[in-house]
């Protein structure tokens, strides 16, 4: 499977991703391994594994870096480009739509009516897409034991870049055991230049060094980004909380990459440079971390310790991405309107294993508009 695709279904597929991407990162995820491994074939669900792992143990947007890692794989540094680039612009667009008028009316747009039907389909696509991710990860019960500890440790509101590398060490820990029990018996960011006047005012540099920094070091998933902007935005007086409030709202109900909410609070800021400069510097390092990164891939699966410490780490990621799944489900499937709106996409789902995910979120969508007249 280490064909490599053509330029042009990378960015379509990806384009699309980002268009019908609701529900955040678990999400994404998902909606990328139904397309990429059981839809197209493009990878076996043991690479996918391997790339989410590598992605969740580096800093800034899950699965923006998904994407990035996916093109890079099937379409080399083009591939890498397109696939984050299209990935990224149609939530940055839509953001940046809301943004102006925003500013100009003062007030986001009600769509509640349409999130209703398509978060229960959303979490039918994750528990399709988690299914066999976790039977391919769970390879003996020492890693059937450490899902459920991960699980639990997740819902009880662990850290998870601590069960991340802590499930590495696990399974590295347990290896050595069994061994003796045998015996027995970064790189610098490199920054482009910005050739507007207007791109380089005061303002614009805080806002590029602000996101830079934040993209470089932040782990989980983007709702963790909500918690640095009130630091670093907030309190320094460049943004109400209020703003920051509807930033968080647009982020919830546009698809796409949470990080995308930043284009709004960067055009709230200082207007559409703003929104550009903010843009750029927080999904910069997401792209650098994966071009890096992936080509030792490879030598990560096939030395002995790194693919053992990877091995944990797939575990344990698939095990947070059901924890998502399972809070997701508790806050969404609240009356018999949603169950049944998510018990029909659960059937297509896994009765339609090559459906266009695309075709389920519209459904969701349709169906939650409908039934919520009645």
């Amino acid at each position: 499977m280490d064909q490599k695709i053509q330029i042009k279904e990378i960015a379509k597929l990806f384009f699309k991703l980002g268009v019908i991407g609701f529900g955040g990162p678990a999400a994404h995820i998902a909606m990328m391994q139904r397309e990429v491994v059981v839809k197209r074939q493009w990878m076996s669900d043991q690479h996918f594994l391997d790339l989410l792992g590598a992605t969740n143990l580096i800093p800034g947007p899950n699965s923006t870096e998904m994407a990035i890692h996916i093109g890079y794989d099937k379409g080399g540094w083009k591939g890498l480009l397109v696939a984050g680039l299209c990935f990224i612009f149609p939530a940055v667009l839509i953001t940046g739509i809301f943004a102006y008028f925003y500013q100009k009316y003062g007030q986001i747009p009600e769509v509640s009516p349409f999130l209703y039907g398509i978060k229960p389909a959303i979490i039918a696509i994750i528990i399709g897409a988690v299914y066999p991710l976790f039977l391919k990860a769970i390879k003996n019960v020492y890693l059937g034991v450490l899902a459920i500890a991960v699980l639990v440790l997740s819902l009880l509101g662990i850290n998870e870049i601590f069960l991340l590398v802590g499930a590495g060490f696990f399974m590295l820990l347990e290896k050595k055991f069994r061994q003796l029990h045998s015996m027995k018996s970064f790189v610098p960011l490199a920054l482009f230049p910005l050739f507007n006047g207007s791109f380089l005012s005061t303002i614009n540099q805080s806002l590029f060094w602000t996101f830079l920094k934040i993209g470089s070091i932040l782990y989980g998933s983007g709702y963790v980004l909500f918690a640095f902007l009130d630091t670093e935005l907030v309190d320094k007086g460049l943004l109400t909380r209020i703003q920051l409030m509807d930033a968080i709202a647009v982020g919830q109900f546009t698809p796409g990459p949470v990080f995308s909410s930043v284009t709004f609070i960067g055009y709230q800021i200082n207007g559409l440079s703003g929104a550009i400069v903010s843009t750029l510097a927080i999904f910069l390092p997401s792209f650098i971390l994966v071009a890096l990164i992936h080509p030792l891939m490879k030598f990560i699966r096939n030395n002995d310790s790194f693919s053992t410490f990877l091995n944990g780490v797939n575990v344990a990621s698939v095990a947070i991405i059901l924890s998502v799944c399972i809070v997701m489900g508790k806050e969404t499937i609240t009356d018999w309107r949603t169950i049944v709106i998510a018990l029909i996409s659960a059937v297509i789902v896994f009765q339609f294993k090559k459906i266009n995910s695309a075709f389920i979120v519209l459904l969701g969508s349709i169906l939650g508009y409908l039934i919520i007249q009645f």
